[in-house]
Parts: C-alpha cells; sequence; structure tokens
C-alpha cells in the first residue's frame, strides 16, 4: 500500500480521533472503514508495509464450509458475514471505483480415499446438526457428479464435500479499496509507526511510537501478530502465535476452475493459487522446496494438467492464530474504551467486521453475541503492563528514527 504522499502534521489545533486503530491490515482497515461509517472520528497507526502483514500473503478465500466445528456462534458469525459480502463489494465499489473480483458459487473440499471421505462427512452432518434452526446446507459429491461439475479430475479423487456459501475475492485489491474507502470517509493514516507503549488515563488513551505520540479517546488493536504484545499493555491476554503459509502462483490460462477448492483457486486474472501449508516456524516467512513440492503434488493430484503449467511466482506469510483458531474480539475490563480484534480470517469476516463487529464498538460495546470469543477463556491472568503468558515470540520491531509529539493529520 503506498503511503508516499502521506505524512505526520504537527498539527496541536487538530482534534483527536474517537478511536486509533493500531493496525494497518485487512482486520485493521477493516474495522476503520467501519467506524468510519458509524460517523466516528478514526486514526489508523500502523508499522507500515514492512510488518509481517498477513494480508499481502492471503489466500483470498471468502470460506465457510469447515470454520467453526463445534462453536455455532462461530460458524453463525462466519455465515453472515459471507452472506453480506456483496453489499460489502457494492459499498467499496461505489465509494472507490475498485472492484474486489467476488465471486461466490460455492466451494469443494476434495478426498482423495474412503476414509478422508466418511471424515468429510461426519463433519459437514455436525455442522448442520451445530447449525440447528440457522441452517446449513451442504452435497457429498461422489466421482460422477464431480465429473458433471468440474472437468479434468485425476483419477486420485473420489469425491468432494459443496457448500453453496463459500467463494474468493483478490485480497490485495480489496486491502486497496478498504484503504481507499475509509480515507475517503476520513480516516488519518499514519505509516512508520509502530506502537511502543500505550498509556491509559481518564478521557483516553496515548500511543507512544516512533513516529510520535497519537493520543484518541478509544484504542482499538487490530495489529496481529503485534497484538500479542500490545494487549497486555490494556490487560488483555491475546497469546497469537505464527502459523506459516505458502502458495505457489502458475501462469495465467483461460478459465478453468470454476469453483475454489481448500487448496485450489483459479483468480479472475488467470492464475492459479496452489496452497496451502501449515507450518511451525516462528517468525519464518520464507518459502521451503519441501512444502512447495507437497502443495504442487496435491494440486497435480487433483488437476492433471497443472503439471504442464509454469509457476511464475510463490510466496509465504504468517497466520495469526490463537490457541484454538477463534478470533479473539474483547473489551478490556481494567481500560474501557480499550478494544482487541485478532482473526486469522481477515477476508471471509471483513464483511461482519465493517457491518456488525465495528458499529457495536463504536456505539459504546462489542456485539452480545461475540461473547464466546472473549479473550477470557485462554485463563490467563495478564499484567496491565506485563509480558503475554504464552511465551509466543515477538515479532520484531524496525529500528526507529527519534520520536517526536505530533497530531496526526492526512496530507495528500
Amino acid at each position: 500500500m503506498p503511503h508516499d504522499c502521506y505524512c505526520i502534521l504537527l498539527n496541536p489545533a487538530e482534534r483527536d480521533p474517537d478511536f486509533a486503530v493500531v493496525g494497518g491490515g485487512l482486520v485493521g482497515w477493516a474495522m476503520a472503514f467501519g467506524l468510519a461509517r458509524a460517523g466516528r472520528r478514526v486514526a489508523v497507526v500502523d508499522e507500515g508495509d514492512f510488518a509481517l502483514r498477513a494480508s499481502r500473503g492471503n489466500f483470498g478465500q471468502v470460506w465457510v464450509q469447515d470454520k467453526g466445528p463445534g462453536v455455532p456462534a462461530y460458524q453463525r458469525l462466519t455465515r453472515d458475514s459471507a452472506r453480506q459480502w456483496k453489499d460489502l463489494e457494492r459499498d467499496l465499489a461505489g465509494i472507490t471505483g475498485i472492484v474486489t473480483g467476488l465471486q461466490q458459487p460455492g466451494g469443494l473440499a476434495f478426498c482423495f480415499d474412503e476414509a478422508a471421505l466418511e471424515a468429510r462427512t461426519r463433519l459437514m452432518r455436525r455442522m448442520q446438526d451445530e447449525a440447528g434452526d440457522f441452517g446449513f446446507e451442504f452435497q457429498m459429491l461422489n466421482r460422477g457428479e464431480l465429473d458433471r461439475r468440474v472437468p479434468g479430475l485425476g483419477p486420485k479423487v473420489i469425491g468432494a464435500s459443496y457448500t453453496p456459501y463459500d467463494g474468493q475475492v483478490n485480497p490485495l485489491r480489496l486491502l486497496r479499496a478498504l484503504y481507499e474507502a475509509s480515507i475517503k470517509l476520513g480516516v488519518r493514516y499514519l505509516p512508520g509507526a509502530a506502537v511502543d507503549s500505550i498509556d491509559a488515563a481518564r478521557g483516553g488513551f496515548t500511543l507512544h511510537s516512533a513516529g510520535g505520540r497519537v493520543q484518541a479517546g478509544n484504542i482499538l488493536l487490530a495489529a496481529g501478530l503485534g497484538n500479542h504484545t500490545l494487549a497486555p499493555m490494556v490487560g488483555v491476554d491475546c497469546p497469537v502465535r505464527p502459523v506459516r503459509g505458502q502458495i505457489l502462483v502458475t501462469e495465467k490460462v483461460q478459465p478453468v476452475l470454476h469453483y475454489p477448492s481448500t487448496d485450489l483457486r483459479q483468480t479472475d486474472e488467470g492464475g492459479l493459487l496452489l496452497g496451502s501449508s501449515q507450518e511451525d516456524a516462528g517468525l519464518d516467512d520464507g518459502v521451503t522446496t519441501r512444502n512447495a513440492a507437497a502443495i504442487a503434488r496435491r494440486a497435480v493430484d487433483t488437476f492433471p494438467f497443472i503439471a504442464g503449467l509454469r509457476i511464475v511466482r510463490s510466496w509465504a506469510a504468517l497466520r495469526v492464530m490463537t490457541p484454538d483458531g477463534l478470533p479473539v474480539y474483547a473489551a478490556s475490563e481494567a481500560f474501557p474504551g480499550a478494544y482487541v480484534v485478532s482473526c486469522h480470517s481477515g477476508v471471509t469476516l471483513a464483511a461482519a467486521h465493517v457491518f456488525d463487529v465495528a458499529p457495536g464498538i463504536a456505539c459504546g460495546g462489542l456485539p452480545a453475541n461475540l461473547s464466546y470469543c472473549s479473550a477470557s477463556r485462554f485463563g490467563a491472568s495478564v499484567r496491565a503492563s506485563g509480558v503475554p503468558a504464552s511465551g509466543v515470540p515477538t515479532p520484531p520491531s524496525p529500528q526507529k528514527p527519534g520520536a517526536r509529539e505530533a497530531h496526526v493529520s492526512q496530507s495528500a
């Protein structure tokens, strides 16, 4: 995201924002956009694009079908967000002219043996049972039914699950659109401002960063892996850890994949994205040939024609993962006005963040249906100025220039 035209201005007359959102990834900008739509003055305080930003490595799925087994409330949040995605794309396009490339034909999860197919069937039935009156539609497709929908499958594929809610977007366009829309609604952007410490006082908060001192009535921490360090400063334990995922990108071809799957999709520009892996690699976001080979092998097993395509790019990124895989939506009890949001589904949940979570926070509290995502479920005792209990390594901060006190304003 370019920010050459934005700078910090010494402007004592500038009014403090109602909310300072810490973090300029998909979660941070979705929350900023939602708060701005609710009429709040917002500033986004961000490390900049040298941060370990999962948004740039996102697979780009709006994915529902296997999210939240055992947690019906999370299943519903995910479904509601997918249902609202068309509204989000319409609003973003109307404000910015940027089209995210949303496609929602439903999604497939391919199975390669009977055991996997049976396990998938049990999972889908469980999701349906737990959905109750909210409903959960799915189909288990045998090979004959798959061949009618998806030509070109390899002989190892024996079946798949299908749900109609799933889809895909271009995550880089989404990030840009959220940024542009937020700026047009008056959100101020402070890049190059990694937050070092947070002070709370009556009537607001002060963020200390390399870019200066930012004061705000409320703060919302959406700093990805950085929430591990920042959240305890406001009395919230957020034991997120990095989980590395790798993606391979093929050359562009004519449209051949009409449904996204768990680890294969075709972009609207023609390239095939092959993924994904889940690796405990600490803060190493490098690509490894071993996992790249495994990703390619599975893709070729699914669609043999992929063996004839060139790989033109590959990358790895670090997911933001909690111990139980669920998001954190927390309002600090020790410091009212401070909120923490962490999740690894920044694309899928973007609509819910804009239309549901942010408006609730703008009105003074988290929506009641997010209580299951409270950070208190981790059961850790956290001191306001303490170190997180989980012991996950803290992402490194770049060398910082000398700090200066400043109020932040946007300059074109």
